[in-house]
């Protein structure tokens, strides 16, 4: 297991490094295939989605918080540390990206899945407020918020779907929350 993890966060890593880098969109037409010679850095069913966001770096690292959002709502530790690692990584490239930085490193830290549930909040303040100020090239982003979360003090995250999928509970409470922002 250790090996394919390995595998897999260096195939992010490189994925975030090939993007960032490229200054032109490499999504038109892409149907789940390789965006380029490096191997791809998200799934096909995260990359179905056709919204892409004006700063390419952050449009990196916003495919690694989709997989990192899956991840969470599946309950998947190992995930969500390769996911956290990737978003650490690219957010260090982005102005005013430390502290979506620092919360990554605290998700890939994190012993345990409610550890990394309580950190990814505060990454989603920090990831919502990078994806305003940069907008989007095309499509819609949601900003969902579950009142439960966090011993009810409340959490949002972003989704590219207006169907609730929850990251702080789960399987749980699988539909908990309701959308409260369309960011477009």
């Amino acid at each position: 297991m250790k090996v394919s993890l390995k595998s897999i966060l260096l195939i992010s890593i490189i994925g975030i490094m090939t993007a960032c880098n490229n200054n032109q969109a490499t999504e038109e037409g892409h149907e789940g295939h390789e965006h380029s010679a490096a191997a791809p850095t998200v799934t096909p069913a995260a990359a179905t989605n056709s919204t892409s966001l004006k700063d390419d770096k952050l449009d990196a690292v916003f495919q690694q918080y989709k997989l990192l959002t899956m991840a969470l709502t599946e309950g998947n530790v190992a995930e969500a540390k390769v996911a956290a690692l990737a978003i650490e990584t690219g957010a260090k490239q982005i102005q005013d990206g430390k502290t979506l930085a620092v919360t990554a490193a605290q998700i890939t830290s994190g012993a345990d899945i409610e550890a990394q549930r309580t950190s990814y909040a505060s990454l989603n303040d920090a990831l919502i407020t990078l994806l305003k100020a940069s907008g989007l090239n095309n499509g819609e982003l949601y900003i969902a918020h579950c009142p439960m979360a966090l011993n009810d003090q409340g959490a949002s995250w972003v989704s590219n779907s207006k169907e609730i999928k929850n990251p702080y509970f789960g399987e749980e409470m699988l539909t908990c929350g309701s959308i409260k922002e369309t960011v477009n």
